[in-house]
C-alpha cells in the first residue's frame, strides 16, 4: 500500500516536459522539510499500485501517447516499488520521478529529476535532470555531483526570477524552469 496524497490530470508545469500531458501521483510523507513544499503530508489515501493506476485509467484520454505519470510528493522514493512503475508502464505511460535525491530508486523510471537540497546527503549520482529551487545557495556543487543531461533553476515561488535569470546569464550550463502551472493557474 502507498500514501497518496492525490492523483490528478493536468499539463507538467516545470522542468524539461513542461506544457506535456501529465497525470500526477502526489504521494504523502517526506524525510526533509522545505518550507516552500505544496504537499499536505497528514492527508493521504492508502492505495494498492492496481488502484493507483486505475485512478490514472480513469483520469487520462484513452489514447495515451505522450502522456506521462510523474511521481512526486513529498518524497515519492520513500514509498515506490516496481509494482508500481510496472503497473504505470501497464497502461502506456512514461514514468517520471521528481526525487530529493536521498534515497536509491527501483530500476524502471524512465526520467529521472533530482531536486537535491541543502543539508541533505544525497545517494542519487545519474539522473537525466537536475532541477534546484534557486535561493542563492551554491548550486556548482550539485552539477558536479550529479551527472546528468539537464540542469535548471527555479525561482523560489517566482520571488527572485530576476536574481535566477541573472545566475544562468553568468552560469550558461543551467537553464531556467518556470513554475507555468502557477503562471497560467492551473493544478
Amino acid at each position: 500500500m502507498y500514501r497518496v496524497n492525490e492523483i490528478f490530470y493536468t499539463l507538467q508545469g516545470e522542468g524539461l516536459y513542461a506544457g506535456r500531458p501529465a497525470v500526477f501521483i502526489r504521494m504523502s510523507g517526506c524525510n526533509l522539510n522545505c518550507t516552500w513544499c505544496d504537499t499536505n503530508h497528514a492527508s493521504y489515501k492508502e492505495l494498492s499500485a492496481n488502484e493507483i493506476a486505475a485512478e490514472c485509467k480513469r483520469l487520462i484520454p484513452a489514447e495515451t501517447i505522450n502522456i506521462l505519470a510523474v511521481l512526486t510528493g513529498g518524497e515519492p522514493s520513500l514509498q515506490i516499488d516496481g509494482e508500481l512503475i510496472d503497473a504505470l508502464h501497464d497502461l502506456g505511460l512514461f514514468v517520471c520521478i521528481e526525487t530529493n535525491g536521498t534515497h536509491n530508486l527501483p530500476a524502471g523510471i524512465d526520467h529521472i529529476t533530482c531536486s537535491p537540497k541543502e543539508n541533505s546527503d544525497v545517494v542519487i549520482k545519474n539522473a537525466d535532470e537536475v532541477k534546484i529551487v534557486y535561493t542563492g545557495q551554491d548550486v556548482e556543487k550539485w552539477r558536479k555531483m550529479i551527472n546528468a543531461k539537464h540542469y535548471s533553476l527555479q525561482p523560489c515561488s517566482r520571488k527572485n526570477t530576476k536574481e535566477v535569470v541573472e545566475y544562468i546569464l553568468k552560469h550558461p550550463w543551467w537553464r531556467l524552469s518556470l513554475q507555468t502551472h502557477k503562471i497560467i493557474d492551473i493544478k
